[in-house]
Parts: C-alpha cells; structure tokens; sequence
C-alpha cells in the first residue's frame, strides 16, 4: 500500500486574511489591534482561508468577519454559538471562530454560550470585554463594574459585574485564556494555543472602547503599569510578576493566595503554574485586581472529548451493523391503512 503524501497549505501572508472592506471602528478603537493580531496570527497556525468561518453576533466586534478574507456569517444578537454549532456539525473539518462582546455574549447571548461552554463544540471564541455596550451609545453591560455611570444607569450602576472567565469556567470550559488588545507580542501565543485546544476555547481579549469607556483597563494595561501589575502565565513556571520581583504564594493556613516580595532567584515559595489545575485557574481569576495583579495568558487548559467528535462516535456505533431500510423504517410502530371511502350519490 503506497503511503499518501500530506499537500502541504499554501503558504499565506497577513495581508492574505485581510478583506478590501474599509473598517469601521472609531478612531483609536481597540478592535483595530486585535483585528491586527488575528489577522498576523492566522498564517502561523497553517489553517486555510477557504476551510476557515469567522461567526459573530451584535455589536462593534461583530463587525470582525467582514475584514477576515474568509467564510463569515455576521449573526443575530446572541446567537453566534447556535450558527457556529450548526456549520461545525455540519462539517467538523472547517475551523470555526466567533466573535462576540461582553453585552453580546453575556447578557442576551449567556444561555447559547454556557450551552457552548459546557458542550465543549470544538471552536474558538473570542469575546471582546470593554464594559460597556459601544454600538449603542454606552449603556452599562453585564461586565461593567458596580458605579458605571452610563445613560441607563445615571446614577451609577449598583450590579455587581459578572467576570467572564469565571462565567466560562462555572460553565464547565475546558480552555480559559486572558489577554489584551494592545498585548501584540502575547495575543498571537494566546490565539495559537487556542486553536490549538480540540473542544471550546475561550479567549477574554480586555478591549480599549475609546468613545464610551475609555482607559477603563490602564491600571494594569497602561505601559507604565503593566510590569507591576501584569502577571503572564505560563503553565510549569513560577508565577512571577513586577519584573521578578513578587509572587504569589498559596497559605495552606487560609487556602488564600498571597503576594509575596522574592529575593534574587529564591522562587521555592512561589506557586509553578499548572494550566491543567482548575483549582489553580479558579485562584488566578478571582483574585482581586489592587492587591494582586491580573492574571493573563492561559490560565486553564485541560482537554476531554469535543462535542462533534462524540456526536460522530455516538453516530457510528448507532449505525453498526444495520442495513438501511426505508420501507420498515416508514411501517415501524404504530400505523394504519385508509381504506377508499365508498361515495354516496347526492
């Protein structure tokens, strides 16, 4: 038997995924970078532009699939994982992303995703979190945080915000990743190691809205404060921040983590980043920014069998060994046969 030779992709450029379609965010917009990173991103992961589907729902990200020179489907509000989880069953072999927001995705879209989530449909989701419903003029989103004033909420908003990482992993993700849209040398290793994860990986992207609720990440995305106040995890390294310097530590007393000032290559104390713990995810999205910084990069990564692929596998073994049969088929259960009705004269 003559082994079969793998056709290698073609070769693609970044310009390559980029459409002719003038883009449409405000000026300064944080959906410019990560269009920029995706778009930088796609030829490294070696995926093909006529195998690939960007699906989004209602809002500024949503837009996102008209500038990718691909197959995209600009949706409903909400209801991107429905049209995404149709076109990955229809054919699993197409990679398959979505885009969504936080109002998109968290408030009318929450049922689809935690069913996504939860389900674990071998796709990548990409949900842009500004706090703030953009399109509409700024009104307060599910994310935005307790005192966000907006022209829903003119006196401050008394919500208490949900966390997007921490919906993802109460809905049972497998693959939970953290970063942010002006991070151009960690979001392409992020967006890899996604696509890379068989099952549902979500990927929160913090994202700069300019217009309606501008700078409301710079405590810890600002240059100046991102060494201090940035903490990129990387699984089997210690958890490390402000150049070295800190760590974080779990106190067995408290089952709390703590922060902690390192000496000079001492890191026996500090915590070694286990992607595969949920334990350790749960920790690491929790924690409280100000005391702690923000946890960013993979934070949990452990895989089980993908939606499609046990839906196939159930497929198969219904179908062993029988011969399709569409006339018993048609007479199986209950049935009755109409007998011709003899007419009576009028």
């Amino acid at each position: 038997m003559n082994d079969m030779t793998p056709i290698p992709l073609p070769t693609t450029k970044p310009d390559d995924w980029a459409t002719d379609q003038e883009v449409r965010w405000c000026p300064g917009c944080g959906d410019y970078a990560i269009l920029k990173a995706v778009q930088r991103t796609m030829p490294d992961i070696g995926t093909a532009r006529e195998n690939t589907v960007f699906v989004s729902g209602i809002g500024c990200s949503s837009r996102f699939p008209y500038y990718m020179e691909t197959y995209g489907f600009h949706t409903i509000h909400g209801r991107a994982p429905a049209v995404a989880t149709g076109i990955k069953l229809a054919n699993p072999e197409l990679d398959v992303w979505i885009v969504t927001g936080d109002g998109d995705g968290l408030s009318i879209g929450g049922n689809h995703l935690l069913h996504l989530l939860r389900r674990n449909l071998d796709v990548q989701v990409l949900l842009f979190n500004n706090e703030i419903y953009g399109l509409t003029k700024g009104q307060y989103s599910p994310t935005s945080r307790t005192g966000t004033r907006s022209p829903t909420t003119p006196f401050g908003s008394v919500e208490r915000p949900l966390h997007p990482c921490a919906f993802a992993m109460g809905a049972g993700a497998r693959f939970v990743a953290r970063t942010i849209d002006t991070a151009q040398k960690n979001m392409p290793e992020v967006l890899k190691r996604a696509h890379a994860h068989k099952g549902t990986s979500f990927v929160e992207i913090f994202q700069n809205c300019i217009v309606y609720n501008a700078d409301v990440f710079a405590a810890f995305t600002e240059k100046k404060n991102a060494a201090d106040n940035q903490l990129w995890c990387v699984h089997g390294q210690p958890l490390l921040f402000a150049g070295g310097s800190k760590g974080l530590r779990l106190n067995s007393a408290t089952m709390e983590l703590e922060v902690v000032d390192i000496a000079v290559g001492d890191t026996a104390q500090v915590l070694i980043h286990d992607e595969t713990s949920r334990v350790q995810a749960q920790f690491l999205i929790d924690m409280p920014f100000g005391p702690f910084p923000m946890a960013l990069g993979v934070l949990y990564c452990d895989p089980v069998t993908s939606f499609e692929v046990a839906i196939e596998a159930q497929r198969e073994r219904v179908v062993a060994d029988k011969t399709a049969d569409f006339n018993a088929l048609l007479r199986k259960g209950q049935s009755w046969e109409v007998m011709a009705k003899e007419l009576r004269p009028v």
